[in-house]
């Protein structure tokens, strides 16, 4: 299996995205292709490394309009690296760079499955029971009821697929769980989401009851979900930096925090986003895997992972089979 790498993509691109990947290379049955400026890959790796690099010099930054961006830099890491994976060159991409990028050139490049409007990010999320699946976490900043419909399709799919749940329970997020609340396109999404038979929808979900575990699947658009995880991630951080701070301002807390530290590491791992690597794109036509914008190298090797096991999984296959049989379906 050969996975291409975007090294040019993320805050601490090359250096942490070439290490990532390097480290997975190692541990892993994969062949990793480097995508990026040749120059500045070389000096990472070992004489002895047999990694294949494609030189790309251009570079797609957040700061770039993302449609203008992949037609213009047609010798950037993302376009270069779409453009093989279309040609089967890999079976899978990984990238921390721009989102909108990522999403234009998969649109543009890979295509989108039948069936779908709109791709989505999807990620899994920690609860008390089994993880939960949330789509869309920032590809769709506005959408329309069908497209979280959609979103609600490929999760239950996935559920199914990669979760082993046989009847997923699937959750629309907003700001109350009575069917009369939330704007016209979540009212709307509601009704539309009661009448598909294949779907165990089991109506709103409150953000804050996500992490009670009593959904498999949760959708919303992608400025909401986007929030939510970001707003997650940063309480998160300030939840274990104030906990260190009130450990370390008396001695009893010390002594104490020895006793309990295997389970607070072990809480920590549940929340930090580099254990989970990089969430795919739903409804493009491959495995293309965004990692977070601040991923290190464990996080890189962990987003590699990631493409591994959607890619054994089939799960691009997969989608695009049952969407075409919900389609037939619904003839």
């Amino acid at each position: 299996m050969k996975i291409l790498v975007d090294t040019m993509g993320g805050d601490k691109a090359p250096e942490e995205i070439i290490m990532g990947a390097l480290e997975a290379s190692k541990d892993l049955d994969v062949e990793i292709i480097l995508v990026g400026n040749e120059e500045k890959i070389k000096p990472y790796l070992q004489v002895s490394e047999k990694i294949e690099i494609v030189n790309a010099k251009e570079v797609i930054t957040n700061d770039d309009q993302p449609v203008k961006a992949i037609r213009q830099k047609k010798e950037s890491s993302i376009v270069k690296g779409l453009r093989l994976l279309k040609e089967g060159k890999a079976q899978a991409m990984v990238s921390a760079g721009s989102t909108g990028a990522l999403m234009a050139g998969g649109l543009f490049t890979l295509g989108r499955l039948k069936g779908i409007d709109r791709p989505a990010i999807a990620t899994l999320f920690p609860t008390d029971k089994d993880p939960l699946l949330l789509l869309d976490i920032g590809a769709n900043s506005e959408v329309k009821p069908q497209n979280l419909v959609q979103f609600a399709l490929m999760g239950d799919i996935y559920a199914k697929e990669l979760m082993s749940k046989k009847n997923p329970r699937v959750g629309l997020m907003n700001i109350g769980i009575e069917e009369e609340k939330g704007n016209s396109t979540i009212k709307t999404a509601y009704a539309n989401l009661k009448q598909i038979k294949g779907i165990n929808f089991i109506g709103n979900i409150e953000a804050r009851n996500i992490f009670d575990g009593n959904a498999d699947v949760v959708v919303c658009d992608g400025f909401t979900g986007n929030i939510f995880l970001k707003t997650v991630e940063g309480f998160g951080l300030y939840l274990f930096n104030r906990l260190k701070r009130e450990i370390s301002s008396n001695v009893a807390y010390s002594l104490g925090a020895k006793i309990v530290k295997p389970a607070i590491n072990n809480v920590r791992a549940s929340i930090d986003y580099s254990e989970y690597g990089g969430a795919m794109f739903f409804g493009i036509d491959g495995v293309l895997i965004k990692c977070h914008g601040s991923s290190d190298r464990k996080a890189i090797a962990n987003g590699i992972k990631a493409a591994i096991r959607f890619t054994r999984a089939n799960i691009s296959e997969k989608l695009k089979k049952c969407l075409e049989m919900n389609s037939e379906k619904e003839k």
